[in-house]
Formats: structure tokens, C-alpha cells, sequence
């Protein structure tokens, strides 16, 4: 009964993200969509009694919170205004989910994180723990993005990918994204009719990159179709499906289960737990590029050796999180810099010896050992 419910591939969906954007919550004025919110609800009531768990990714806080506010430019026109909004427009929104909710008797928990909360490994543990307490107990988990206290160093921008983050860190079989378009076409279709639609993507490459547009539709909204695609890499590289749907009808959900279009992107296989959160880190410190027989060596499960280094770039300090870049200009891997970043350029190219000859040492032969990597 599970597995009809998803608008998945035939498979079970047992664990379920729904991300809901700020233009399907609330209206042009900044009121609540009530009547809307009510139907999403009886949707996530119905996927709960076929035995789903659901975790919700909720927007609409700074937008609900301007408006009470008064405030400009939907409560986007300086830091202190959104955080100001975002303060205001949190606590009403929980209400509205938490008697919608208690309405179909089921109860309802609030978590507000922050980027850095699922960067810092130690967080991202704990806040995976507190959502497989609340799934365990039945509840209906409620995220939103810190916005009050959330700056530009510490943040996703968009919930699309803090979704994502939230079914690597709940081990979610699925995300759903409710857009207001219905999944990925091969253009803008509000500005090109001759776009065409992707049921379906097995693997996102150069040309699906391609086809994203950072525009949103409603203007309310903080991440287009660029940020959809990057939460989708995040959630397949989890082993968890993504799917971009309409959220316009009144049970989008139903809708989509029943036939409606959809972009559904198709998990990879699963990593390791470690593995799966440094695919899905977001706080890139730097770049290393490597020759193409370095590249070779890793793909076969090689530590990076500093010898297949061409070029350092950025500024990290040793455990820092850093990029691999391939012979042709693409990240190929991540992983926990051995090195920083001075180091690493002095020993950029050189083998063991002229490492010890540079640094007086070579304790650490690796630049990145492969326990501590991630292919991508």
C-alpha cells in the first residue's frame, strides 16, 4: 500500500521528505493559504496510514512574517528585515502546521537548523538522531532553515537543498520537491513553448545541468530550478530518490500519485554513513586538481597522493572539507584535506622524499586518504 501511494519507480518508500516552497504556503498578500495547507495535510494524514513516515521542509516564514511586519520587498530588503520577519512569521507558522496537524490526529515537532548544523559532523549526528526519536514516536518532524539567526556563511539559501540534507541525515528513502512547475523541462517553460518535459532522469550530467534556470516563478521564492537540481545530485548521491512536482492542485500529493507530471531523479547506490554526508556537504573550504593518472588511481579506491596534484586552490587548514577536481575541469571526488592549504601547494606534484625534503617530514603521505573521500 506504500509503494502505490509514492508516484515512485516500483519500489517501497517507507521514509518521505516534502518540501513546500514560501509561493505555495503563502499568497501574493502574505497570508496563509489555509485552504491549501488543509488539503497537503489530509495527504500527509493518508501517507501516514498507509504507513509512510513523513518529515516535512517548511518555507514560508520570512514572507508570513513580513506581512504582519509590514515590512518591504516581502521581508527581503535587508539581513536585519528577514531575520526580523523570519522571527515573527516561525511561530506562526508552526501553529498553522501543529493544529492542521493535531486536526488529523497526529502531532507535530518543530526543528530549525542552520548550514553549519549539518556541516559540523557532530551536529548532523545529533540532529539525524533527534529525527529518528520523533519518526520512531510517530511524529510529524517540521524543518525550516534558522532564518532569525542564519547569515550568508551560515546558510543554504534555498530549502531544496536543506531537504536534501534532511533525507541524507534521516535516511530517507524519497524527497519530494512541491514547485510551482511540474519538474524539469528541457527550458524555462513559462518562457519558452517549445519546452518539453523530463519524466524521468537515471543520471545527472553535464546536459541536465544545463537545462536549470536559477528563476522563480513567483518571485517569493529563494531557489530555482538550479537549486532543485543541486538537492537532487545531494539526495541520489544519499541513495534516495527526488521528485519535482506541482504542488498547485489542492492534493498535490494525491495528484502526483494518480498520474500528474513529475521529474522523478533516480537514486544512486548508497554510501557509506560518513561518505554520505561528505557528498552532501555544502561548505567547500578549496579545490585540489589532479592529472588524469591520479584521477585514474582514485577511481579504483587510491588515496590522493600529492604527486598527481596539479594545482591548490582556495583556503583550508588540515580536516577541512575540499573539492577534487579531474583532468577535465569537474569535481570527481571530496574528501578531509590531510594538509593545509600553505602545505599543500609546497607539495603539490612531489613524491614521498621531496615531501620529507620540503616539510622536514612526511608523516602523512596522503593528501586525502580514501577512508575520508567520497567519489562523486
Amino acid at each position: 500500500m506504500v509503494a502505490a501511494l509514492t508516484g515512485f519507480p516500483a519500489t517501497t518508500i517507507k521514509r518521505l521528505v516534502v518540501k513546500i516552497g514560501s509561493a505555495l504556503l503563502v499568497d501574493a498578500n502574505g497570508a496563509i493559504r489555509s485552504e491549501w495547507l488543509t488539503g497537503i495535510v489530509a495527504d500527509i494524514a493518508a501517507r501516514r496510514e498507509a504507513g509512510q513516515q513523513i518529515i516535512l521542509v517548511s518555507s514560508g516564514a520570512i514572507a508570513l512574517g513580513a506581512r504582519r511586519l509590514g515590512l518591504p520587498k516581502g521581508g527581503r530588503g535587508s539581513l536585519d528585515d528577514a531575520q526580523a520577519a523570519a522571527a515573527v512569521g516561525q511561530i506562526a507558522l508552526s501553529q498553522h502546521w501543529a493544529a492542521l496537524l493535531h486536526e488529523q490526529g497526529l502531532v507535530a515537532a518543530q526543528m530549525l537548523l542552520t548550514l553549519d548544523d549539518l556541516e559540523n559532523r557532530r551536529r548532523y549526528l545529533n540532529a539525524a538522531a533527534t529525527l529518528e526519536r520523533l519518526l520512531s514516536l510517530g511524529v510529524v518532524p517540521v524543518i525550516n532553515e534558522n532564518d532569525s539567526v542564519a547569515t550568508t556563511e551560515i546558510r543554504f539559501g534555498d530549502n531544496d537543498r536543506l531537504a536534501a540534507r534532511i533525507g541524507q541525515a534521516a535516511r530517507a528513502d524519497a524527497v519530494v520537491l512541491l514547485s510551482d512547475v511540474d519538474g524539469l523541462y528541457t527550458a524555462n517553460p513559462h518562457s519558452d513553448p517549445a519546452a518539453h518535459h523530463i519524466p524521468e532522469v537515471k543520471r545527472i550530467d553535464a546536459a541536465i545541468l544545463a537545462m536549470a534556470d536559477r528563476g522563480s516563478g513567483s518571485g517569493m521564492g529563494s531557489g530555482g530550478m538550479a537549486s532543485k537540481i543541486e538537492a537532487a545530485q545531494i539526495a541520489c548521491r544519499a541513495g534516495a530518490h527526488l521528485a519535482i512536482i506541482s504542488g498547485e492542485p489542492d492534493r498535490p500529493l494525491t495528484a502526483w500519485a494518480a498520474g500528474a507530471n513529475g521529474t522523478v531523479f533516480l537514486a544512486q547506490t548508497g554510501k557509506r554513513a560518513r561518505q554520505n554526508w561528505l557528498a552532501g556537504r555544502l561548505s567547500i573550504k578549496g579545490s585540489i586538481h589532479v592529472d588524469a593518472g591520479a584521477e585514474a588511481a582514485l577511481a579504483t579506491g587510491k588515496s590522493l597522493l600529492p604527486a598527481g596534484v596539479t594545482q591548490v586552490v582556495g583556503s583550508f587548514a588540515r580536516g577541512d572539507i575540499v573539492d577534487i577536481i579531474g583532468a577535465e575541469g569537474r569535481p570527481i571526488a571530496r574528501g578531509l584535506a590531510e594538509y593545509d592549504f600553505a602545505d599543500a601547494v609546497r607539495i603539490a606534484g612531489k613524491r614521498r622524499q621531496e615531501i620529507a625534503d620540503t616539510l622536514g617530514t612526511a608523516q602523512r603521505p596522503a593528501l586525502i586518504h580514501r577512508d575520508h573521500m567520497v567519489l562523486l
